[in-house]
């Protein structure tokens, strides 16, 4: 039988149109697999179930904000002093690079399911040894097992960010992956917002609020179980048919189901293809190896000023301290409210970022928030130094200093982690960006109280303004455009170096039907049918 033959007997049984570079192509209103509703359906559950987690997270992050109040109030019976408060505060941010350098590690050898299920446990005995330590008698006892506690739940917070984004990547195709990926962010704000919460309607009992925080990290780690395996790793390890079914999954079709779809059979081979020679590179060179290449090297050293701008904007401060910084910006409402408003305007921005991004792109939403943020900054600053009679300004400045961070400075690297790194290193460059960002984060609340002694609050938000405006032109000169690209693209571009314009991009979104591959065009023989066409 000719291959024209054969062609046109697979059209005839496939479900869809083939592709081929001569003109053949499916009708324009038709979804590829992976857009269509039962598969964006399935997506989403399984990157929320992911996320529930990442929850837990951004609880451990905003624990001290809601309780250090009563443990340092002089009237409670367990009180920490100026420095043991600053541990307690920061103990976690320093052992969160451990835990970004230990996932990249954990996603590539065990797979990304099974690293979402070990930092939930993590996070399990993070909150257990806190909730725990009021047991002991002795004030020592006590204080050391609570900096145990925070100490693992810092290394829980580094695992956190990474495997979800990155899982979310590999399942998705680039029209949803966007909104897929945002679920880490918004699981890491949904966490501090519940935490507040928590700390309005419980003033003073820090160990209760622990305990419920484990309960529900508990809940997570159960949620986790059901999840499918990412089909890109799968194939990495030679799991092909475990890789079949897993994206069957997610392109929404029955797992028992032999008909021929031309689109999940190509996207299928490039996986494949990607994953063989991933696998090749990773057997003949290491990690250290890899960073020579430009296409790991660059992006590295891109993310890693992104995150340092990020931390030393000031953003976890306001979140950490921010009932604190409330208090001393001069806020005459509740604090603890204030700190609430804070974390609900943060999730209520999220929830629009992929929105945002995706119609705006990365660089303009990143440059329009680190200049907002740079603005509410500098007028805080301006409160203190002026004293500008206005009450309500600085609540009005820190929850748009939250608004505008959310809308890209905050989100955006860790967003962009799981977009620019080649599949081969995803994992463990990730990994090693994330943990270079928190150990910034660490030094930057470690060292906040000292510099608001020194340089006077004021003073410190003007620094934070400052850096923050630096960012807009970091940003613009440097953090490249991922809208709208595959995987594949953007580590093509960093490899090569040449820049596809948006007009190059609204053009692949519209015309390509199987975006997230190359031009890679099969004919899948199948004796059977073909017998029948003839």
């Amino acid at each position: 039988m000719s291959k024209q033959t054969e062609l046109e007997c697979l059209q005839k049984n496939s479900k869809t149109p083939i592709i081929v570079s001569n003109g053949v192509k499916k009708a324009p209103t038709a979804k590829p697999l992976g857009e269509r509703r039962k598969a964006v359906l399935r997506q989403e559950l399984m990157v929320f179930l992911g996320n529930t987690g990442v929850l837990g997270g951004g609880m451990a992050v905003a624990i001290p904000s809601v309780t250090l109040g009563q443990l340092t109030n002089p009237l409670e019976t367990f009180v920490l002093g100026s420095d043991e408060s600053s541990w307690f505060s920061s103990i976690n941010t320093m052992a969160c690079p451990l835990g970004g350098l230990l996932v990249g590690y954990l996603m590539d050898r065990i797979g990304r399911k099974n690293t979402i299920i070990f930092t939930n446990i993590v996070g399990v005995l993070g909150w257990a040894f806190l909730a725990a330590a009021p047991l002991h008698t002795d004030r020592n006892a006590t204080y050391v097992q609570m900096l145990i506690g925070r100490f693992l739940s810092g290394i829980m917070i580094g695992l956190c960010v990474s495997p979800v984004g990155v899982y979310s990547a590999e399942i998705s195709l680039p029209k949803i992956r966007g909104r897929l990926i945002m679920g880490t962010s918004i699981g890491i704000a949904a966490g501090i917002l519940f935490m507040y919460i928590l700390g309005y309607f419980i003033r003073n009992d820090w160990q209760l609020i622990s305990i419920i925080s484990c309960i529900y990290q508990i809940i997570s780690t159960i949620c986790v179980f059901p999840i499918p395996e990412s089909p890109s790793w799968l194939m990495q390890k030679g799991r092909v048919e475990q890789a079949r079914k897993s994206l069957k999954y997610f392109r929404g079709l029955n797992k028992e189901d032999l008909t021929i779809y031309d689109e999940f059979e190509t996207e299928l081979a490039q996986i494949k293809k990607t994953a063989d020679l991933s696998r090749s590179t990773a057997e003949t060179e290491s990690v250290f190896q890899a960073i020579k290449s430009p296409e790991v090297y660059k992006p590295l050293l891109v993310m890693i000023a992104f995150f340092a701008f990020q931390q030393w904007s000031g953003i976890v401060v306001v979140i950490v301290y921010a009932v604190q910084i409330a208090t001393r910006a001069g806020v005459s409402t509740d604090p603890v409210l204030c700190a609430v408003l804070v974390g609900l305007a943060r999730i209520i921005t999220t929830f629009f970022m992929s929105s945002i991004f995706e119609k705006w792109g990365r660089r303009p939403a990143g440059i329009v928030s680190a200049f907002g943020m740079s603005a509410c900054m500098l007028i805080l600053a301006s409160c203190g130094w002026f004293g500008i009679p206005l009450p309500i300004l600085p609540v009005i400045c820190i929850v748009l200093h939250i608004v505008f961070s959310t809308m890209g400075l905050l989100t955006l690297p860790f967003f962009m982690t799981s977009e620019v790194f080649p599949q081969r290193v995803r994992g463990s460059a990730s990994g090693l960006t994330v943990s270079f960002g928190l150990l910034v984060s660490f030094l930057v609340l470690k060292l906040y109280p000292t510099m608001e002694t020194s340089m006077g609050t004021a003073n410190v938000f003007a620094f934070y303004g400052f850096v923050s405006l630096i960012g807009v032109a970091y940003i613009y000169y440097f953090v490249p455009e991922t809208r709208g690209r595959t995987l594949l693209e953007i580590e093509n571009y960093f490899r090569t170096g040449r820049k596809v314009s948006n007009a190059e991009v609204a053009l692949r979104a519209i015309t390509v039907d199987a975006v997230e591959m190359n031009e890679v065009f099969i004919i899948k023989e199948n004796s059977d049918k073909s017998e029948e066409c003839s």
